[in-house]
């Protein structure tokens, strides 16, 4: 399965590390993800976005709402996340993809599933 994953990145994957806490206890600092850049995205998805205050950084977040301002997203723990209550909604082009996998840590690996919000 390794194989066929590292085959798929750079086809329209991207792969992500979690350096923070604002999405716990989802996502742990050290979890690395896999996100689909082609795949569109409803609320409760957890995405990765470019990071309107910075460029040369990505987010990850789990989408709030969608409309035509963008994408509203918030952290799971919001008293440490930095998200859309702070800078408002996320342009689409801002969005660098949908999350798909979690490959690491092996002990919490596995295809990733949309949480029930």
């Amino acid at each position: 399965m390794i194989g066929g994953l590292a085959a798929c990145i750079g086809r329209g994957f991207l792969r992500v590390q979690v350096s923070g806490s604002s999405m716990g206890p989802t996502l742990d600092p050290g979890d690395r993800l896999l996100v689909a850049r082609w795949l569109g995205v409803r609320p409760g998805d957890v995405v990765a976005i470019v990071d309107p205050r910075d460029a040369s950084r990505t987010l990850v977040k789990r989408v709030a709402g969608v409309g035509p301002g963008g994408v509203e997203v918030v952290g799971d723990r919001p008293q440490a996340s930095t998200d859309s209550r702070a800078f408002g909604p996320v342009p689409l082009r801002a969005l660098r993809g949908r999350v798909v996998y979690r490959y690491a840590p092996a002990s919490r690996a596995g295809a990733w599933r949309r949480a029930a919000r």
